[in-house]
């Protein structure tokens, strides 16, 4: 037991000898060199971190999601970009998943979930999905629009003031859906209102919203668009763009999908 003490204190004696040796060394440098040194060591280091950071957040930031109220068409429209034929669908109580591949050169693929409108049920799969959305796809039901507005401006207000959502910036997708119709609403008007709906709402909700300031990043809301200024979407850090589709076709079940804009716009991403 003796002998084996006597073994490391002799090597924590050399060791503290080595360290003693490489202090002296270090002292006896030119400043300017052991400056030039940590500086460097400190570069390396950030930059590290820094490429970690950007290429491990593009890669987990996969997902496109599918959002929209009940019966804004959603579901078949999930089933005619991942298949193109006409399937009948329900109302589904959780999300449904899958891979699609982008009609572009590189192929791109990207997970496609089809989130439930129903509110009870949207929040929470929001919440499980949306730090790795790099899109957003929002359905409205333009046949009947003019009626769904505030509900539509709702939860597309709490989508868009949700901090990681305002964070991450994912593109905005506004598909303007069932234009087969012939009461269906221009994306144009769509915007326009949509526009208007939400620039109300973040007045009315602007005592909420300062009270909230110190908490981004804390589970708050981010504030919509410019300060001082009428809302717009172009005010917004994300790619926005509003889409005129048919996920039914002008020919119901037995025709295509009028969709082509809304799979142009996913090859982009």
């Amino acid at each position: 037991m003796e002998e084996r003490v006597n073994v490391d204190l002799e090597d924590f004696s050399s060791s503290g000898a080595l360290l003693e040796t490489f202090i002296q060394e270090m002292q006896s440098q030119d400043p300017l060199i052991l400056i030039g040194i940590f500086v460097a060591l400190a570069i390396v280091f950030l930059t590290a971190v820094f490429f970690g950071n950007l290429f491990g957040s593009s890669k987990v930031r996969n997902v496109v999601l599918l959002l929209g109220l009940c019966d804004s068409g959603k579901t078949l429209l999930f089933t005619r970009l991942l298949i193109g034929k006409f399937v009948r669908t329900q109302m589904s109580f959780t999300e449904s998943c899958a891979s699609y591949k982008c009609k572009n050169d590189k192929a791109t693929s990207w997970t496609l979930i089809d989130v439930p409108g129903h509110e009870s049920l949207r929040s929470q799969i929001v919440e499980k999905y949306k730090a790795m959305a790099r899109a957003i796809v929002f359905v409205v039901d333009s046949s009947v629009f003019q009626k769904d507005v505030k509900d539509v401006a709702e939860f597309l207000y709490s989508t868009l003031t949700d901090n990681m959502v305002a964070k991450n910036a994912p593109a905005v997708l506004v598909a303007c859906n069932k234009q087969d119709v012939a009461v269906a609403k221009s994306a144009k008007l769509i915007q326009q209102q949509l526009e208007k709906e939400l620039n109300t709402l973040r007045v009315t909700r602007s005592a909420a919203l300062s009270s909230q300031d110190d908490a981004v990043g804390m589970g708050g809301s981010a504030y919509l668009g410019k300060k001082g200024k009428d809302f717009e979407f172009s005010q917004l850090p994300n790619r926005v763009e509003f889409i005129e589709c048919s996920a039914c076709g002008d020919k119901g079940e037995d025709g295509d999908a009028d969709i082509d804009a809304l799979e142009k716009s996913l090859a982009k991403l």
